[in-house]
């Protein structure tokens, strides 16, 4: 995969890329659930495949992308061993998404394993993608987070891996999140069927979810779908917040919600990290073409260039927000995503360490160095790039716009 890594800001000529590591797995117990944070990939892959051997009644897994390469081999493997020891094995992976290809997940279906593809057919519901990457195991722990299957997800940071964040969690949620593949899985089966309407049956489905009023809650998003989406919970709890923090691998979201971090920041505190390197550099310059109106409302701005931003995290007071959802349009207006909505002042306290530790190895972006590079010409690309956003990012792929 190509790495772009746009025109950076000049302190970024310094290489901090061999002192960068990614953080150790950590723990917390907080809202009556167990919450264990995988900033690191291979530990990332090593939970998930453990996840996946420990299980003993039932796996169920939804991702958007799925690679045939050693860590895809790796988890395909290990949920036909899991079929074949009587584990029920249910996996649904994003048609577009799905670089593997149905034939690579013979030997899962061959062992007494389902797999399904998330909307396979041409027409209007083509244009929504399932952008959720989560495992369950026996109903009672989910992993869950913005890493696909693939070694990008899982190498180390010398190895330009994506810099991601997974969790694993114990608890009451894990129920919701069976409840919601239940309603996707019967979504799934219903579109390979050829049954009509079926875009409007799925936006009934994320508009009449209900995650519950507890501190820990599943949100999810879905095509043109406003009250109860993930992102209308967020703009409730923007409204009135004094302090905010976040990692956005992708940045374009609505202008409702750029006036709502303008106003943290100049009531409060808000700090974003940005992608300075991506594998595409459409991800860069939309976000860049952002950033003035952030910078005159006092907010704190950072790239990180370590090596490719997948991180999709956010600290809203003491609430803290992981998942799928980008920052973005797609994420806002059209994926189906999921985001856990986590009501606890501990589990803020450690996402804000973790934030701490990537601001560390990232570059400021200054007012002085946005006023030089917003040329004619780097604003016309910027700007070009943001009007391409609704498009899946994975059609730029090239880093060209």
């Amino acid at each position: 995969m190509d790495t772009a890594v746009s025109q950076r800001p000049a302190s970024a000529a310094s290489d901090k890329g061999p002192d960068y590591c990614d953080l150790h797995p950590f723990s917390l117990t907080a809202a009556g659930h167990e919450f264990t944070f995988y900033p690191h990939g291979q530990d990332r892959l090593t939970s998930l495949i453990d996840l996946i051997e420990s299980a003993k009644a039932s796996l169920k897994l939804f991702y958007y992308l799925f690679d045939s390469d050693t860590s895809g081999t790796m988890v395909r493997d290990a949920l036909a061993a899991a079929a074949r020891r009587g584990v029920a094995v249910d996996l649904i992976v994003d048609d577009f998404g799905n670089d593997a290809g149905a034939a690579f997940f013979d030997p899962l279906v061959e062992a007494g394993g389902s797999f399904a593809v998330f909307s396979p057919k041409w027409g209007k519901r083509y244009l929504v993608r399932n952008h959720q990457k989560f495992t369950i195991a026996d109903g009672k722990r989910v992993m869950t987070g913005g890493a696909n299957i693939s070694d990008h997800y899982f190498a180390i940071p010398a190895d330009n891996g994506w810099c991601d964040l997974s969790v694993l969690i114990e608890g009451p949620v894990v129920e919701q999140f069976s409840r919601w593949f239940g309603l996707l899985q019967s979504w799934v089966a219903n579109a390979e069927a050829g049954r009509p309407r079926q875009l409007r049956r799925l936006r009934d489905i994320v508009k009449d979810w209900d995650g519950g009023e507890g501190p820990v809650r599943l949100l999810v998003g879905g095509p043109l779908v406003r009250k109860g989406h993930w992102a209308w919970v967020l703009r409730r709890d923007l409204v009135t917040a004094t302090r905010l923090d976040s990692v956005s691998a992708y940045f374009s979201p609505p202008r409702s919600f750029r006036r709502l971090f303008a106003r943290i920041g100049r009531r409060g505190s808000a700090r974003m990290i940005m992608a300075g390197k991506s594998d595409i550099t459409a991800a860069i310059d939309m976000a860049r073409l952002l950033y003035g109106k952030l910078l005159r409302a006092r907010i704190s701005l950072f790239e990180f260039a370590i090596c490719k931003l997948h991180m999709k995290l956010l600290v809203v007071d003491d609430i803290t927000y992981v998942g799928s959802a980008n920052l973005d349009k797609r994420s806002f207006r059209i994926n189906v995503e999921l985001m856990v909505r986590i009501d606890d002042a501990s589990v803020a306290a450690a996402m804000r360490k973790l934030i701490d530790h990537m601001q560390a190895s990232s570059e400021p972006i200054t007012p002085e160095w946005y006023a030089q590079a917003s040329t004619f010409w780097n604003r016309m690309r910027w700007r070009i790039a943001y009007w391409l956003s609704l498009a899946d990012y994975r059609i730029s792929r090239t880093g060209t716009v």
